[in-house]
């Protein structure tokens, strides 16, 4: 696929800026969509990436959804009840749910999708650290009964980014956690349905509209409410040849920042920004290989680096970023910036000291970089110039994003196909608490995220904040969480940026959400 920012560019100079977004659409009730990364893979439960969950979105639903406030709405489940002494919750599902293939969505499948989930995700793994066992009562009725109450079970089940408790059938849940579903087997509970044979990676991914599907009765927010289709297809269109696709989009997802000023001055054009609270950089470590097995090393790298030589080489207009010191996100309740103090700086001097003293012994860090996706491509390289400025080795190896993807699940040795360090970014609402936030899963083994962290401290004081319900004691727990975590980091946060849509102004309805969803949109 060509890279998206030279493609968009070209499209600019033969068509001018209106020419692609606002030239008359070739179908009505068609919605095409440059979204921020190409399909490659179909299951959002096997990886955490954003591609993925917004694919999962588009086919499956939840059991509970986040509304535009961030509070938790019940989504497929019509009730639920929890006993006095908070060890037995009870779901019962709306009437009318079916599967995309017309098979009811049964409690057996629920349980099944609940269990396949939470071994993949942080917030579920530690859900279901309190929970003894999932039975079905009737074919819409299931129970979880807990081994002791947990304070977390709805924002758990009702979790809005990656990875998403989405709801599968049984025989597609019953699939390996670590192994990928297949193809036949996506089977959709959602809004609409994903048209296999006409699934061509590189090109295009497309959807119709589930008239199967049961929307609740409420008006839309967020992520909850009714799921209302009001366009017959969306498709969702790489790029390999900027001129076949001018005058054709209807949606560009992730616009390059530096267009955005020439998008903003079409008058055919709208910018939306749908997540006011933006997303988060971050460099993950693989703590399995030397040097990072060292924390004293990560420490190091988290001194060596500043957030803001990332911010500038990737959005560049100081209006979409903000420099953050605080691991979670700020203007939210547990931002805190201490014990950041001396981390965070650029000091490469001080960085060059701390690795002499942890022992570095010049092995190479091998480090990945995303080619085809503008707001991770120059990341890399100035982590690269960073850590090479505090005396650390590196090699810079280059790939597209899903190739990274596919890369970073793998334990191999670093020179057989592994990795030390790759940098990503998480939507503000996957990380706004220590459970939330997968990166600080160090649950030790296959539990851990990639990059395999294993620390006991780190486990206990997230365990600590589940089962607390007092708001203070919690933002308490998370301020000693992060002063731990900065001389034992499993990630270093980059800091915060923000990312407006380009649509056509006869595009109406788009969702106030941490994803981008294709409900509620009309095409005047």
């Amino acid at each position: 696929m060509v890279d998206f920012r030279k493609s968009v560019v070209a499209l600019l100079a033969a068509a001018s800026v209106s020419g692609l977004l606002a030239g008359a659409p070739a179908e009505a009730q068609t919605l095409k969509v440059v979204m921020h990364s190409d399909v490659k893979i179909l299951d959002p439960i096997w990886t955490t990436a954003y591609i993925q969950r917004n694919f999962g979105y588009m086919v499956w639903d939840v059991l509970f959804a986040m509304d535009e406030k961030f509070e938790v709405k019940p989504q497929m489940v019509d009730k639920y009840e929890v006993s006095a002494d908070k060890l037995t919750w009870t779901f019962t599902l709306r009437d009318g749910l079916v599967w995309s293939n017309g098979q009811p969505v049964t409690a057996e499948d629920c349980i099944a999708s609940i269990k396949r989930w939470s071994a993949r995700d942080s917030m579920g793994q530690k859900m279901m650290g309190s929970v003894a066992g999932l039975e079905a009562v009737d074919a819409k009725t299931f129970r979880m009964k807990m081994k002791e109450p947990y304070g977390l079970v709805l924002q758990s089940l009702g979790k809005p980014s990656s990875n998403v408790p989405f709801m599968m059938p049984k025989k597609t849940a019953e699939t390996d956690p670590l192994q990928q579903i297949k193809v036949e087997d996506v089977i959709g509970s959602g809004p609409y349905v994903f048209v296999a044979n006409e699934w061509k990676p590189g090109e295009k991914t497309v959807f119709l509209k589930n008239t199967k599907y049961k929307p609740r009765a409420e008006p839309p927010s967020g992520l909850a409410g009714g799921k209302v289709v009001k366009v017959d297809r969306v498709e969702w269109l790489a790029m390999p040849d900027a001129q076949t696709q001018n005058g054709e989009i209807d949606m560009i997802e992730s616009p390059s920042h530096d267009l955005l000023p020439l998008l903003a001055k079409d008058k055919n054009i709208k910018l939306f920004s749908a997540n006011p609270l933006g997303n988060q950089y971050v460099m993950r470590f693989n703590q399995l290989s030397k040097p990072f097995d060292n924390p004293k090393v990560r420490h190091a790298v988290m001194v060596a680096f500043g957030q803001e030589d990332f911010l500038k080489a990737t959005i560049g207009d100081p209006q979409y970023y903000k420099l953050c010191k605080p691991v979670f996100i700020c203007g939210t309740p547990l931002a805190s910036e201490d014990g950041m103090k001396d981390v965070l700086n650029q000091n490469p001097a001080k960085a060059k000291e701390l690795l002499k003293e942890a022992g570095y012994d010049g092995t190479t860090i091998v480090l990945l970089q995303s080619t085809d996706l503008p707001v991770l491509t120059n990341l890399a390289p100035v982590a690269k110039a960073q850590m090479e400025a505090a005396g650390l080795k590196v090699d810079m190896q280059s790939s597209d994003w899903q190739t990274v993807v596919a890369r970073r699940v793998k334990k191999d040795p670093p020179d057989k196909g592994g990795w030390h360090a790759m940098l990503t970014s998480w939507v503000a609402a996957d990380i706004l608490n220590p459970v939330m936030a997968g990166f600080f899963n160090s649950a030790c083994g296959d539990k851990a995220m990639f990059g395999w962290p294993c620390d006991e401290k780190i486990e206990k004081m997230r365990d600590t904040f589940a089962k607390e319900s007092d708001p203070e004691k919690q933002k308490q727990i998370a301020i000693d969480l992060q002063k731990y975590w900065v001389d034992h980091p499993t990630h270093i946060n980059l800091g915060q940026w923000y990312q407006p849509a380009a649509l056509r102004t006869n595009l109406e309805g788009s969702m106030v959400a941490p994803v981008t969803v294709f409900w509620n949109v009309t095409k005047k």
